[in-house]
């Protein structure tokens, strides 16, 4: 892999280019899904290329190619350089790059039980059985189930002296129920919606997640959804289970932070921010007890923005986003960085594979847990009246990511400290910076966990990647509930 690097990176220096940098990865991905008790998508894929960026008259540069001969990458690199040239003539402001040291690495991701060793067979068996249990229930319609797998292999080089190895191993399973009753629908997850739950780790999440036990559970829930209260309008005070946490995290901190979107060079794929330059450390963000990191190191878990080195380079690092409920941080690049006066990248540069460009993405975007000892029971049984609300149905937040209106899968009413009757249609709305502000509450380490959200979608061509947010149990006071499904029976 070093000498198919260093054709790309002799052909662009020969070509006028005053950095190249070459990324060559192998990736492997397995998706299997089932509907009903039968297969409903099944694909075992293998992909194997070369991006190549570079810059050159002061311009940015990028092509790629799955030719690895020497020709292939020669003509790559050449076009490469092409496109920088081109780009440089139409440039609005000078680029520049902080400075990073390169690095010589070699680092994978944990993985104790390598998922591509487990048989489609046994994969698929899993999930029929999970499928079979939920159909079991009476008044389920629709049992649908999914196991995604993916290791993507990585070779980084650069003319600075950088020569970086990364292997990632990805695993993530869930599953929904829908019941259909007249002209309602209702919808039950696990353990969370939008395929479920993934983490950079092998087989042994799988086995943790203990789908085939939940299932029951879960369809009996979707079915007794039919018959619960509607959630009530008003102004509650409302908790958020940490998988509806985690989105509210992704939508409302995690992508208005992302500063390519904030200096106008990303607007193409769901709009901007409104966190312009002049808020960083003047804005109040969040009450006192809102802190949130922007951390891709391992010591933080096995999220799915947790690496070793970004995709240009740069060491892995823990950002403080909001401290303490002031705006502290965003997410950077070597070529953003400069702009809020910063010295060095967050390490924040991410693409999809081998064909697509590196730009600005979430790594962990995670919430901090109390350090006090706080469960979800003692959350409960401090409120007097407020909603539980648990795992997203569906969201909408406006392109400066401000306003929003979350819709949950289910809820419970809360009276006198009391879990009390479920609720159907439960949602929520608000506006960014009011929401966190109302946030008075959070639970403890013990209730944390790390979500992956593995299809986040951004930029143009789209790049979908993953990205994780941790959080626990957290309350918020007088917020307006229920007008998102005004009118459900």
């Amino acid at each position: 892999m070093k000498e198919i690097a260093s054709w790309a990176l002799e052909t662009a220096r020969l070509r006028g280019a005053s950095l190249a940098e070459a990324r060559i990865v192998d990736e492997r991905d397995r998706s299997l899904a089932t509907k009903n008790g039968k297969i409903s998508g099944a694909s075992d894929a293998e992909s194997l290329g070369i991006g190549i960026r570079v810059i050159a008259d002061g311009g940015f540069g990028f092509a790629a190619t799955d030719d690895l001969s020497r020709d292939g990458v020669d003509r790559c690199a050449a076009r490469a350089v092409e496109i920088a040239k081109a780009s440089a003539r139409v440039k609005a402001h000078e680029l520049h790059l902080v400075p990073e040291p390169p690095a010589k690495a070699d680092w994978t991701s944990p993985c104790k039980i390598d998922p591509f060793a487990i048989s489609i067979e046994k994969n698929l068996e899993l999930l029929f059985a999970v499928d079979e249990a939920l159909l079991k229930v009476k008044g389920v319609t629709l049992a649908e189930t999914n196991m995604n797998f993916r290791r993507y292999e990585q070779w980084f080089f650069s003319t600075e002296g950088a020569e970086i190895h990364q292997t990632i191993t990805t695993s993530g399973a869930g599953y929904a129920t829908h019941s259909f009753e007249g002209t309602e629908i209702q919808k039950r997850s696990y353990p969370n919606s939008y395929g479920g739950q993934f983490q950079n780790r092998g087989y042994e999440l799988i086995e943790e997640l203990k789908l085939l036990d939940h299932a029951t559970e879960i369809g009996e829930q979707a079915v007794a959804l039919h018959s619960a209260t509607q959630c009530p309008e008003g102004t509650f005070d409302i908790i958020l289970d940490s998988s509806q946490l985690s989105l509210q995290i992704h939508e409302s901190i995690g992508h208005p932070i992302e500063l390519d979107r904030v200096l106008g060079m990303e607007a193409n794929f769901a709009g901007t921010s409104f966190l312009t330059l002049d808020k960083l450390r003047t804005l109040k963000y969040g009450s006192e007890i809102v802190n949130v990191v922007a951390d891709a190191t391992e010591a933080h878990g096995p999220g799915l923005g947790t690496f070793a080195y970004d995709d240009e380079g740069v060491a892995a690092q823990r950002t403080p986003i909001i401290t303490n409920g002031l705006f502290t941080g965003y997410l950077t690049s070597r070529d953003t960085a400069a702009a809020i006066g910063a010295t060095r990248s967050g390490g924040c540069l991410r693409a999809e594979g081998w064909s697509r460009l590196p730009i600005v993405r979430m790594t962990n975007v995670s919430i901090l847990p109390s350090e006090s000892p706080l469960t979800l029971e003692q959350l409960i049984a401090s409120t007097e009246r407020g909603v539980l609300m648990e795992t997203n149905r569906s969201w909408s937040i406006d392109d400066k990511r401000y306003n929003f209106q979350f819709g949950c899968e289910i809820g419970w009413e809360i009276v006198g400290g009391k879990r009390g009757r479920m609720l159907k249609n439960p949602s929520y709305s608000g506006i960014t910076t009011e929401f966190w502000n109302s946030m008075d509450a959070i639970c403890s380490r013990d209730q944390w966990t790390l979500w992956g959200t593995p299809n986040c979608g951004k930029g143009q061509p789209q790049q979908v990647m993953g990205t994780g947010h941790g959080a626990a149990p957290a309350r918020f006071r007088n917020i307006s509930v229920g007008t998102a499904y005004k009118g459900s029976n």
